[in-house]
């Protein structure tokens, strides 16, 4: 049986088409627009990143999918970020609709992943281990293409095949530090631990194993690669950046700053790397995501002091899409902000609004691929310093 739930989930399930052996059968879910054509696997459009009743009913199939299997039955699970909205399946007691807002302020209010995960698994019937439980008696492999700064597969998708380590009282000081509450029977569901998700001595787990098929450094790595190919000096900052979209911009900026300027802490011409995944506090009402924030604060980061050599940075999401930007993400060069205002658009005030996609659309900057089915977070570079004329743009 194969179950799968993610981004990546609908090529997964074709590459195991083409390589099984045997008789398959499953289901997967994935976002909408993001079908891909299976001969075997069904495959279930849902939503991202606010669940919905697609939502509801992608978790309801791979629940019924994993039940009344036996011990000598095996469950490939395929797992890729994205599937924590994907499929919801809200814990007894708590309404879809109760969910969907928390999700939603912690998005908003600038949470990291690792703490929306922790609190989507304890308001979960499906995640935090629950679709390995469904299986047992049955044997669950997990392949894991993660998302997650730091590789944790537990906390891809948040963790549905996976043990769990967090808890109930981690989830409640999550939300306790963003100032949120819940209903009066969810908060007591919490603080008696009646959500608690499956932990690593659970036997329903027993003999259950997974495997990381691809990460951020996978990525970071092919296009070090790429540099090297085209006669480029690289250096891979990290895998696993994160932060504020706007404060991880004026890190990258005054280490660009420092090598176009001082030839330190590398020589140019270089392209500087990293991966990991932004936040963003939102504040305004206009049309970005965390990439196209990056890209907008950079680029004002950048003119806030001479600079010798071009800089050219680009930022987006290894998925295609970032945020409510309707892009992958965004790039940004010496003359991006010059151009904004001879049409007139104030990048500063545009940056305060959320509104980055808006204004980098305008200028030409936004960066469209579509779904690229994967997602293994957002991909950074930025190149400091003329680049050999050869070199591919």
């Amino acid at each position: 049986m194969v179950v799968g739930v993610g981004k990546a989930a609908a090529a997964m399930a074709q590459a195991v088409e083409q390589h099984w052996q045997g008789g398959l059968d499953g289901v997967v879910v994935v976002p909408e627009g993001a079908v891909l054509a299976t001969n075997c696997i069904r495959v279930h459009e849902s939503s991202h990143p606010i669940p919905d009743e697609r939502s509801l009913a992608g978790a309801g199939l791979l629940m019924q999918a994993v039940s009344g299997l036996q011990a000598d039955d095996l469950v490939l699970a395929l797992v890729s970020g994205g599937g924590s909205a994907l499929s919801c399946l809200p814990a007894l007691g708590l309404s879809l609709l109760e969910k969907q807002r928390i999700t939603q302020a912690l998005l908003m209010r600038g949470a990291n992943i690792a703490e929306i995960n922790t609190v989507r698994k304890h308001l979960s019937a499906f995640k935090g281990g629950r679709l390995a439980a469904q299986a047992f008696p049955a044997r669950v492999v997990t392949l894991v293409i993660s998302d997650i700064p730091g590789d944790d597969p537990a906390m891809v998708a948040s963790g549905p095949t996976l043990a769990d380590t967090s808890t109930c009282a981690d989830a409640l000081a999550v939300l306790a530090r963003y100032g949120l509450t819940l209903s009066p029977s969810a908060q007591q569901a919490l603080e008696s631990g009646a959500w608690e998700s499956i932990k690593p001595d659970d036997a329903r787990l027993h003999g259950h194993s997974h495997h990381l098929i691809a990460t951020a450094w996978d990525g970071l790595a092919a296009a070090a690669r790429q540099a090297t190919q085209e006669g480029v000096a690289h250096h891979i900052l990290s895998d696993a950046m994160e932060g504020e979209a706007r404060e991880l911009a004026k890190a990258h900026a005054a280490i660009a700053i420092n090598v176009a300027n001082r030839e330190t802490p590398f020589n140019s011409p270089c392209v500087l790397l990293s991966g990991g995944e932004a936040t963003v506090t939102v504040r305004g009402d206009g049309r970005g995501g965390r990439n196209t924030e990056f890209v907008l604060a950079m680029a004002l980061a950048m003119e806030k002091q001479p600079v010798k050599q071009p800089v050219f940075c680009l930022s987006a999401g290894t998925d295609g899409l970032d945020g409510r930007s309707g892009a992958a993400g965004a790039w940004c060069g010496p003359h991006t902000l010059d151009m904004a205002r001879s049409m007139g658009l104030d990048p500063q005030a545009h940056l305060d609004a959320n509104d980055s996609a808006t204004l980098l659309e305008r200028v030409g900057c936004l960066i469209h691929t579509g779904p690229t089915h994967t997602n293994i977070n957002d991909f950074r570079a930025v190149c400091v310093g003329s680049m050999p004329a050869h070199a591919s743009s």
